[in-house]
């Protein structure tokens, strides 16, 4: 699958060591490194959701709260260029409260997130989890997914995949070298949600490519039983189609220390 940049979106993608700069009052302008695969025109909705909860975190922060779920709904192509991202208190509470972002671009809503927001405690003594550890990035080989998928976004990444990878499933670590924002120094979570996304490409059913099929996804759903940390994201990924134009992808999501979470993303099937 390959698209062209004509030199004018070239120009809109003015490339820097990070995915978005900053233009004031929620405003930002996506760089080459948020490209997506899909279009050249549009951006990849990985960043797109590392800049969400970005928004999202830093929103009327609290002591003592994180986020514990991310939920994106995908409305329609996320344009590149400049957004506009607006955010609100959608639920207040002293314990649980939900907090929603919406990206515009081109005058349209592209994307809407919501996260719950949880105060943290010590549970300690009841503490486990079922999910297992994944083998670590040392440990696997250098997987080049540009071969597969083109963009900015794709081709700044640094993947490994383990023994067994294959078209539908497969255990791929990732990790990329940009800021999120211009000149900002993010949590760790917002560098590893902004790769999250990720995983409906690292072991796809149907590679891409002429007389293929394509499978975006609508919809994004981040679960996190423990605040993640460091830079590598593990996937431990599969990739579903029913017989009727709809399929999910589903992972368990790793840093470095072990399990963290749960991604699943709905898609929509079809002849490329």
């Amino acid at each position: 699958m390959t698209y062209q940049v004509d030199d004018q979106l070239a120009e809109v993608l003015a490339t820097g060591d990070f995915y978005y700069e900053p233009l004031g009052e929620g405003r930002y302008r996506s760089t080459i490194h948020a490209q997506g695969a899909w279009n050249a025109h549009e951006q990849h909705m990985a960043p797109a959701t590392g800049l969400l909860s970005h928004e999202l975190i830093n929103f009327q922060p609290r002591e003592g709260m994180r986020m514990a779920r991310m939920s994106l709904e995908i409305y329609g192509l996320i344009h590149a260029g400049e957004c506009e991202i607006k955010t609100r208190m959608v639920r207040p509470g002293r314990t649980i409260e939900l907090v929603e972002a919406e990206m515009i671009t081109n005058g349209r809503t592209c994307i809407v997130a919501r996260a719950w927001r949880l105060a943290t405690g010590d549970s300690s003594q009841v503490a486990g989890v079922e999910d297992a550890k994944i083998m670590g990035p040392e440990d696997c080989q250098t997987y080049d997914a540009s071969k597969m998928w083109p963009g900015g976004y794709i081709r700044g990444l640094e993947m490994r995949a383990a023994p067994g990878h294959r078209p539908g499933k497969g255990i791929v670590w990732i990790r990329n070298p940009f800021a999120m924002v211009k000149d900002v120094q993010s949590p760790d979570v917002v560098r590893l949600l902004g790769m999250a996304d990720t995983a409906n490409g690292v072991a796809p059913r149907s590679e891409p490519g002429p007389n293929s099929w394509m499978f975006p996804n609508v919809d994004l759903q981040v679960h996190m039983y423990r605040e993640p940390a460091g830079q590598w994201l593990g996937f431990e990924a599969q990739q579903s189609y029913g017989s009727d134009g709809i399929g999910l992808t589903s992972a368990v999501l790793h840093d470095l220390d072990g399990p963290f979470g749960r991604s699943e993303q709905i898609l929509t099937v079809r002849p490329l």
